[in-house]
């Protein structure tokens, strides 16, 4: 004999697959307590493990064979990579943080979103995330609490703290770019106006991160998104935006100095560049010594700061100044080349950059030949994500992985890859009102 479920019972019956995904993103809004890994990640491998629960219960096929050829392809350079490294220890602890980020995480995410209405929950979850940290970010640099910058502690940086002063920037320029999709896409006027007015909220706290490479991979993604939706709307929204700049920025006097100082050290490359450009550059240079020296296979996992001193210039500074946001003053070792494709080139080499660099490339070709084929519903979900994508894929020449706020990375690759590989579900085959035959299933078994 069933019992009839409440609407709430229902309605939790029915969510139960992606709330393991939004508590994921949650933690992210709580503060850390070090610079190390944080609930966070030790959450995205409960939500591994419930997956292949789940997988295990329902006895279905995991994977489509296109999705596991190409979430599965870097799997070839990192266990290459994990066995040149420089210790056993060392090779498994990387091995896993790849295959986390890369390959786990977001396999768990495809295999958990069933249809587009989980996927917009999960892009709500991103806006959300980023409001909450670009609200704390914003107060930090009004009251003076934030990151140190040039003397004075009002970069933004949220919960993550000084030691991973991009993670705000990452987490406010996500959220932004799923804002902007679900304004461009087929929703509601009421809720693409509310989206709209996110987007345009998140464009102050982005700007007080002081983050270049986030600002040119967020600049470049809305342009490419709106670029997609019609040129003659892509006008129109590059005009209000730039009108809201004007306003924020010049009326109201918001950082102008510093911004502008921040904005022009862009284009300082050889003429003048500050120190972090110029460690930057050398870091980059000092990455392709190593990959020249070995080609293929690189040095091994986590062997770029070992071999970095051999191959960089006396322009290399000794770190960067950590201060700010609750933390001491200290020196911060550049562990890495801030470039993940250089990261990826001399700890893996040609191999592994291959391997890593076409699964993503398969990944792009799929998401946007199913934008171009979906018309009205579903629209905005092919904006989310391409729009992560092409934000990543922008991000990755300024940045690598690093920090707690990694696992938004593998959140965000999860999206992608539901919408490039899940196939027919991801155009609404699989109609919302699902919700109803899916708790009937439930309460089934």
């Amino acid at each position: 004999m069933s019992h009839a479920l409440t609407p709430l019972q229902s309605r939790a019956v029915a969510l139960a697959p992606v709330l393991p995904l939004v508590a994921v993103l949650a933690l992210l809004a709580l503060p850390l307590a070090s610079h190390g890994a944080g609930p966070a990640d030790v959450v995205s491998g409960l939500m591994v493990v419930y997956c292949v629960i789940r997988l295990l219960r329902e006895r279905r096929r995991p994977l489509s064979t296109t999705a596991a050829v190409v979430l599965g392809l870097p799997v070839v350079g990192f266990a290459l990579a994990a066995m040149g490294a420089s210790s056993p220890e060392t090779g498994l602890s990387g091995l896993g943080r790849y295959l986390q980020i890369f390959v786990l995480v977001p396999a768990a995410v495809l295999l958990l979103i069933r249809d587009r209405g989980d996927f917009r929950l999960l892009a709500w979850s991103f806006v959300g995330l980023a409001l909450w940290q670009g609200a704390i970010g914003v107060h930090q640099y009004v009251t003076r609490t934030g990151a140190s910058y040039q003397g004075e502690d009002i970069r933004a940086v949220g919960t993550f703290g000084a030691h991973d002063v991009m993670g705000m920037a990452a987490a406010v320029s996500l959220g932004l770019v799923c804002a902007v999709a679900i304004a461009l896409g087929p929703a509601p006027v009421r809720q693409r106006a509310i989206a709209a007015g996110c987007a345009l909220a998140l464009l102050l706290p982005l700007a007080l991160s002081f983050s270049r490479g986030a600002w040119i991979a967020t600049a470049l993604t809305c342009t490419a998104q709106l670029v997609l939706t019609g040129l003659r709307r892509a006008l129109k929204v590059a005009a209000a935006a730039a009108a809201a700049g004007v306003i924020l920025v010049g009326g109201f006097g918001v950082g102008t100095a510093m911004l502008q100082e921040r904005i022009n050290s862009i284009a300082q490359v050889t003429d003048a560049p500050d120190q972090s450009v110029v460690d930057r550059y050398t870091l980059w240079a000092s990455a392709i010594g190593i990959w020249r020296q070995h080609p293929l296979t690189g040095v091994g996992v986590k062997g770029f700061p070992q071999y970095r001193d051999g191959h960089a210039t006396l322009a290399l500074s000794s770190g960067a100044e950590i201060a700010g946001a609750g933390a001491a003053y200290q020196k911060q070792a550049l562990l890495s080349p801030h470039n993940m494709y250089l990261l990826v080139l001399s700890e893996q080499g040609l191999i592994g950059l291959l391997t890593l660099a076409g699964s993503w490339l398969a990944l792009l070709v799929c998401g946007l030949r199913g934008l171009l084929r979906v018309r009205g519903p579903g629209l905005d979900c092919a904006l989310v994500a391409c729009g992560l994508l092409i934000w990543f894929l922008t991000d990755f020449v300024y940045g690598d992985i690093g920090g707690p706020s990694t696992v938004l990375t593998a959140m965000g690759l999860g999206l992608v890859a539901w919408w490039a590989l899940a196939g027919e579900k991801r155009v609404g085959v699989v109609p919302r009102d699902g919700v109803r035959e899916r708790v009937e299933e439930a309460v089934a078994r």
